[in-house]
Parts: structure tokens; sequence; C-alpha cells
């Protein structure tokens, strides 16, 4: 068994497991208590958002240890183990955002830091645009923001520029067309050794990825779901971002092909407080191809 798979049950062993309902449908989500006691510190918890293509285990590599701030760790309506049930015809970054601040305060919370990888960063700037106050900071890994945008809205367009995910998103809306019979089509394709070429653009250097992160991409994939998260990203209105308060990290990797650098300096035009990281020898999956990194530049963020 490798270190990530041992930590991976560790931390699956330490998580309390619930399902609470959204208006986009019932949400599965995880919490493991902080070892800060009763205070502002486990009061304020680390809240895991995951992206298109995948589900809360995308970040099993950043859970290793003992949190002082309680992990929140959502499969966000449409995905994981949160399908059942889902209104992904009803998705907008608005209606995600609402179901996710819906779940946080049934749990008890009133504020929270944010962690969002690809979609997730989206959501995640987008929550601390409408509730200030309550955001204490965001992380944004590889957030797919304005040029996954305009390529959603435009994909004959954004050919030359965007050809991995316009690629992506004509095959999601195929399946989706398909039905269950889509679904079923990709989950088997996640078996073969298929995967393997077609999640070869989320890495720097796929080899070093392991079969079972391949696989599980595979696995992930909701293609109505992530047809309707693209949909939604091309109607979004970016000037929400400008009510953004607090700290801001944002970072992409230096071969990421779904979040270019003019993506971090228009962020950076719309955010008074963004610190921007390109992170070497990485591409759309931080927290899995460089989670060591990932796990100081957070705490940088968290740190008071």
């Amino acid at each position: 068994m490798s270190i990530q798979q041992e930590t991976a049950s560790t931390v699956a062993a330490a998580l309390r497991r619930q399902i609470l309902p959204t208006e986009l449908g019932p949400c599965t989500v995880r919490v493991m208590q902080g070892s800060g006691g009763p205070g502002p510190v486990s009061l304020t918890p680390v809240v895991y958002l995951h992206g298109a293509a995948g589900t809360w285990t995308t970040f099993g590599a950043l859970l290793g240890g003992t949190p002082a701030h309680d992990r929140v760790l959502l499969d966000l309506p449409g995905w994981g183990e949160s399908t059942k049930g889902a209104r992904v015809e009803h998705f907008t970054i608005e209606a995600m955002a609402r179901a996710v601040t819906g779940v946080l305060n049934a749990l008890g919370y009133r504020r929270w830091n944010l962690v969002g990888h690809s979609m997730g960063g989206f959501l995640a700037l987008h929550i601390a645009a409408v509730w200030p106050e309550r955001t204490a900071s965001v992380a944004a890994i590889s957030a797919t923001t304005f040029g996954v945008s305009e390529a959603a809205k435009e994909p004959l367009r954004s050919l030359r520029t965007f050809p991995a995910f316009v690629g992506m998103q004509l095959l999601m809306r195929s399946m989706a067309a398909l039905g269950p019979a889509g679904q079923a089509l990709v989950r088997a394709a996640g078996t073969t050794p298929l995967i393997g070429p077609l999640a070869s653009p989320f890495f720097a250097d796929p080899a070093v990825i392991s079969k079972i992160e391949i696989r599980r991409l595979g696995e992930d994939a909701r293609p109505a779901s992530f047809t309707a998260a693209a949909r939604a990203a091309s109607h979004y209105d970016f000037d929400w971002w400008r009510g953004i308060r607090c700290p801001v990290l944002a970072t992409r990797g230096d071969s990421d092909v779904f979040t270019p650098p003019s993506d971090l300096a228009r962020l950076a035009a719309l955010v008074p407080h963004v610190h921007m990281v390109t992170i070497p020898r990485c591409g759309h999956f931080a927290n899995l191809e460089r989670p060591e990194q990932v796990q100081r530049l957070l705490k940088g963020v968290w740190r008071p």
C-alpha cells in the first residue's frame, strides 16, 4: 500500500459522514474534527470544494496530520455520492454557492476558509464575494475562470487557445445526451488503458500519477454535471468578484492547460488581496502532483 493510500485510509476513518438537503438535491458531507477545541479556530473550518471532474477524494493528499481547524469535505450535488436526486438542470454558480453555505449553516459554522480546485475554486471565489464577512480566506487551486468561461460560451473561437477544454466539453455533452448509457460508457472507459491518454492533459508528467488516481478521474466523471457546470460558467458575471475582501491565494501549474497565466492576472485586477503562485513541474492538479507545496502555501493563507 502506498503512502497516499495509507493516508486516505486514515483520513476516511476520521471523517464523520452525513447527508444534508439543498436546493440542488442531497449533499453528502464529511467532517473531520479539528484539534483546536471550542473557540474561533475550530469554528472556522477549512472547506474543500472539488472540481467538475472530481469528488472530495481529490483532496486526499492534503489531509494528513491532525488539523487545528475542522475540515469539511463535500461531494457537491451532481457528483460523487451526491448524484442521486441531484437537480443538475437547475445548476448555476449562485445556486451551488447557496447549497454550500446552506450545508455549512446546517453544520453550525458561521465563518470559513475555502479551498477550491478547478470549478471549486470558481465557486469559492463567488462565495467569498457574496458572503465577504463570513469568508476568512480563499485558496483557489487552478481555478477554471475567465478562459474556460469564454471557451464554454464560444467553443469554436476558443479551439486554438483551449483545445483540451473544448474537446472535453464536446465529449461530455455527447455522453450527457446519451443519458445513463453515456455515464456508463465513461465509467467503463475509466477502467481501460484508454483513460491514460484522456487524462494526460491534466498533468505535467502523467507517468508519476498513480494508476489509482488516473482511474478515479474516469470513475468520478459526471457528463451531465460537467455540462451543467460549463454552461453555468459561460453565463457568469465576473464583476461579482469586486466584492471579495479576504486574502486570496491563486495558484496554477506551469503546464496547466485549463488555467492560463492571464486568468490570474485578470483575477488580480478585480480582487485587492491576491497572492499569485505558479507551481513548477505541475499541471492542473497541484493537489495530486505537488501536495507538499500546496500544503505550505495553504498554511501561509491560514496563518493569523
